[in-house]
């Protein structure tokens, strides 16, 4: 049966520039889909989320460029906690699929991946 599943992912990014969070989330964006099956169009939304040390871009545009065009995408910023992990981008997919919650790849790349290793692959490293 189809239902909508989250996929979790986060990358840390090197530098605060337009580039780098392009980059990032260019990277983090494919490697969510390539390693859970997930073509855009049984995408039904996509949360991106920023670390406050990072305003040079908008991850979401990473997305249109990859031509997720008629995604519904959302942007917000990571709320100031002390000693939380910085220039992190964090991204949440709402994927219709059939796939069992356990069956699903959460992604995290770089520094990001101590956020939760419990669900870092080691392949995908």
């Amino acid at each position: 049966m189809t239902q909508v599943r989250g996929v979790r992912g986060a990358i840390s990014v090197s530098e605060n520039t337009r580039g780098a969070v392009l980059d990032s989330s260019r990277r983090l964006l494919e490697e969510m889909a390539v390693s859970n099956g997930i073509e855009a169009d049984s995408i039904a939304s996509v949360f991106f989320s920023m670390t406050p040390d990072l305003d040079a871009a908008f991850p979401a545009e990473a997305a249109r460029q990859m031509g997720w065009t008629h995604v519904p995408l959302f942007g917000c910023q990571e709320a100031a906690v002390p000693g939380s992990l910085p220039l992190c981008i964090r991204i949440l997919i709402h994927w219709n699929t059939d796939l069992r919650q356990e069956d699903i790849h959460h992604v995290y790349v770089g520094d990001a991946a101590r956020l939760r290793p419990d669900l870092v692959r080691r392949d995908a490293q």
